[in-house]
């Protein structure tokens, strides 16, 4: 483990691993970096890959309060410590950090982004924000596992599936990660695509989805494709939002091979 200090004194960890151009791994919510490990070991394949912790998560510190701009600075900072500009993929809500990131100026030499969770129509919207206010109501009442229960069930997993969860190891490091889904819910806001802001992003850019994902995945990855100038979209054949780590990994490959032509 390594780490570096953002800019408002919060201690980010990370792993470095593999070997190739640097990459700095962003995870998406209720997900940090030993969630994660198996996607950045499958990475490591063709890049040196930074995969770290999200304020609030695994090692990392926190400062409050919360501001989608801190996050930016934490992954300013990471990419300092890759050497000044790196590849930055982006899983699910990290994704869209991802992004707003790249809108923000940051040296990033190409941006992929997995799955953006954007919701396209208004009642999903309207879903999103009561989702938001009732995540930050449960988690002021100290209610974490109600939380991280809310976020499993709006995500569609089966009421048997979250009591199975809720029995196993993981319970107790969820709830240690629920006080960042109101995080996730702020980068994401209504779920609406900022096209404005995406409008502005100058760096290379591949939006996938998986092929087995539910059919507004991919109409969302498409759209957020189009608000990017010249960003691409494809689709992984068979993969779903839990994406097979080599799948991804030969596509982010594939996508940026271009860029490291001498």
């Amino acid at each position: 483990m390594e780490t570096v200090t953002s800019a408002d004194g919060t201690t980010i960890a990370f792993d470095q691993i593999g070997a190739g151009p640097p990459l700095v791994l962003v995870a998406g919510a209720s997900c940090d970096r030993a969630v994660d490990a198996r996607i950045a070991e499958g990475l490591g394949a063709h890049f040196t890959v930074l995969n770290y912790d999200r304020r609030g998560r695994g090692d990392s510190t926190d400062t409050l309060p919360y501001a989608v701009e801190r996050e930016i600075e934490d992954l300013e900072i990471l990419l300092a410590a890759a050497g000044g500009s790196a590849l930055v993929v982006g899983l699910s809500s990290g994704a869209v950090l991802a992004a707003h990131a790249a809108a923000s100026g940051l040296r990033i030499g190409h941006l992929v982004m997995w799955e953006p969770p954007f919701r396209l129509d208004a009642a999903a919207q309207r879903a999103a924000r009561e989702y938001a206010e009732r995540i930050r109501a449960l988690l002021a009442e100290g209610r974490r596992g109600d939380a991280l229960e809310l976020f499993m069930t709006v995500v569609g997993l089966p009421a048997e599936a979250i009591a199975g969860i809720r029995r196993s190891p993981y319970w107790a490091q969820g709830e240690k990660l629920a006080p960042t889904l109101a995080y996730d819910a702020a980068v994401m806001g209504d779920g609406s695509i900022p096209g404005e802001r995406f409008a502005t992003i100058t760096v290379p850019t591949a939006v996938f989805t998986g092929g087995g994902s539910p059919d507004w995945f991919r109409a969302a990855g498409r759209t957020a494709a189009d608000a990017i100038p010249g960003a691409t979209y494809g689709e992984l054949p068979g993969q779903t939002h839990d994406v097979a780590p080599d799948a991804l990994a030969a596509a982010v490959h594939e996508v940026t091979a271009y860029a490291r032509r001498p």
